[in-house]
């Protein structure tokens, strides 16, 4: 594996390009176009149990960072991928730190984001404790941008964020113009559960729900079951499973794939859905086997799990080095689980010396940026 910039107008940061034996003077600039809301995410951690009523709870660990939308275009940019993010950011100063900390931070192009007058930014405060996580957020939807957006920059492949009963136009364009599209979605909140208002379903090549969503919209009696009905509306079904792992289905080579789970000590899980969302999608642009893809997506979530902060955790594959490294010099290791990654000995080199990214967002409000 070579190394190669990030990017043009990014030479302060070079890294691991997944997709450079890939690449041809023809290739769209971004490889991966995504939209969304922003938050500015303030995480507590430590904390012994769930707060009580009436209580003040201390925790032992804090950190703020970019939320929402920005897990994920973190996520993509540490591994490698030329990342462009559209998104409206408030002119207060959670706006402005936020995007700081993913342009200059991060290396994301936000050349198609804009700054909103007066519009202060969403927030959402999150408490992690005993695996699992509450949060409570605020935010107001931004001015209606005039005029309207014209077709998103040509990529590779841009991942939507699906909500039912309502089209995003942008999402046709895309495919339109050959861009791979990637779709998760959140929970119904009407608690209808119809496949047909995700319209915007039938443009996407892959879709990635986790195992209650996806048992819920087909009314499969289990998360496999559900995989294989949700072919018959999207080629490429990948169902997460929790601790159990993942599984996918792909209608189109009628292979299917299922890779356990690593076990890990998790500290907060904020975020570990977009980051597995990110593995999957890097591991599909650079061509690997489906259960390489999966297994990588499984690994990288795994790995952000033990780590605080939604887009603070995603790692880098200076940290994908480095637990490779770990988990073949220690002992009692499942000789079948090291052979199920033995793919990242051709994707991490020996020499990969930390620490990476050269910068990252620092993890509060109000410090200096580090060189």
């Amino acid at each position: 594996m070579s190394t190669a910039p990030f990017g043009e107008g990014h030479h302060h940061r070079a890294q691991l390009d997944p997709l450079a034996a890939l690449r041809t003077p023809d290739d769209p600039p971004w490889d991966v176009y995504l939209t969304g809301t922003v938050f500015l995410d303030i995480v507590f951690t430590g904390l012994d149990s769930a707060p009580v009523r009436g209580t003040e709870s201390w925790a032992r660990g804090m950190g703020s960072s970019p939320g929402g939308v920005a897990n994920m275009a973190t996520a993509l940019a540490r591994l490698g991928l030329r990342t462009s993010l559209a998104a409206a950011f408030g002119d207060d100063h959670y706006g402005e730190y936020c995007w700081d900390a993913l342009e200059q931070g991060e290396g994301i192009d936000l050349s198609p984001s804009r700054t909103e007058p007066g519009w202060h930014s969403p927030v959402t405060v999150s408490m992690a404790y005993e695996g699992e996580r509450t949060m409570v957020s605020h935010g107001h939807e931004p001015p209606p941008e005039e005029p309207a957006p014209d077709c998103p920059p040509r990529a590779r492949a841009a991942i939507a964020s699906l909500t039912p009963g309502r089209r995003a136009p942008w999402i046709a364009q895309a495919a339109s113009r050959g861009t791979r599209l990637f779709a998760d979605v959140g929970w119904d909140d009407t608690g209808a559960w119809d496949l047909t208002g995700l319209a915007d379903l039938e443009h996407c090549e892959a879709f990635l729900p986790n195992a209650e969503e996806a048992m819920r919209y087909t009314g499969a009696d289990s998360p496999r079951a559900a995989a294989h009905a949700l072919t018959a509306y999207v080629p490429l079904a990948v169902v997460t499973l929790g601790s159990e792992g993942a599984y996918a289905v792909d209608r189109r080579t009628g292979e299917t794939a299922e890779v356990p789970a690593i076990e890990v000590q998790a500290l907060d899980p904020t975020g570990a859905g977009d980051v597995f969302v990110a593995g999957f999608v890097t591991g599909t642009l650079a061509d690997w086997p489906l259960a390489d893809r999966l297994a990588f997506a499984g690994l990288t979530a795994a790995l952000s799990v033990q780590e605080f902060g939604g887009s603070l955790s995603a790692p880098g594959w200076a940290e994908i080095a480095a637990w490779w490294r770990k988990v073949q010099s220690v002992d009692g290791q499942d000789p079948a689980a090291l052979r199920r990654y033995a793919f990242l000995a051709d994707l991490v080199p020996d020499g990969l010396a930390r620490p990476w990214p050269l910068r990252r967002a620092v993890p509060t409000i109000g410090f200096g940026r580090t060189a």
